[in-house]
């Protein structure tokens, strides 16, 4: 199965392609970042990050999306912009044709570390062990959407169907 993880985000969006074996072993196909400029306005952000999904998905033609819940966040100034961002990926996905699973912050953390309030640098370390300690971004984004992915893997029943 292919799996395509991504942190959502109007300044950057983290991405993955995460290979799931029949064993459950992971192989890491590809990771990056959409980043969009903050001297552009908005609606040229969100088609920058649509259009460049939809040739991500294109080129690694991934099966089943896994994408980050907007649950809490501190900041009032950001989540506006990011709720935006999510809403063009989700319509990437859909357009796609992909099974899309949604997990929040917290689901992530406890299927990756056993804990639910887990550090960035906690998650960082998990990722590198299911992967085999092989390299891996050190950009938070990118990470982030590799932790997605791998949450999506072992929760694949939790997905909706579709």
């Amino acid at each position: 199965m292919r799996i395509i993880g991504i942190d959502p985000g109007m300044a950057i969006v983290g991405y993955s392609i995460l290979d799931v074996a029949d064993d459950g072993n992971f192989c890491l196909v590809s990771s990056g970042s959409i980043q969009t400029s903050s001297k552009d306005p908005e609606p040229k952000r969100l088609l920058e990050i649509y259009n460049d999904l939809k040739t991500i998905i294109t080129k690694f033609n991934p099966e089943t999306a896994s994408i980050e819940k907007l649950f809490f966040f501190k900041n009032q100034k950001t989540v506006m912009p990011v709720s935006q961002a999510r809403g063009v990926i989700i319509l990437a996905l859909e357009q796609a044709g992909l099974k899309i699973c949604e997990f929040t912050p917290i689901e992530i953390k406890q299927s990756l570390t056993g804990y639910g309030r887990a550090t960035k640098d906690e998650v960082a370390k998990l990722v590198k062990v299911c992967l085999n300690n092989c390299k891996i971004s050190k950009l938070d984004d990118t990470v982030d959407s590799i932790a997605i992915a791998i949450c999506c893997a072992r929760n694949i029943n939790l997905c909706k169907s579709q």
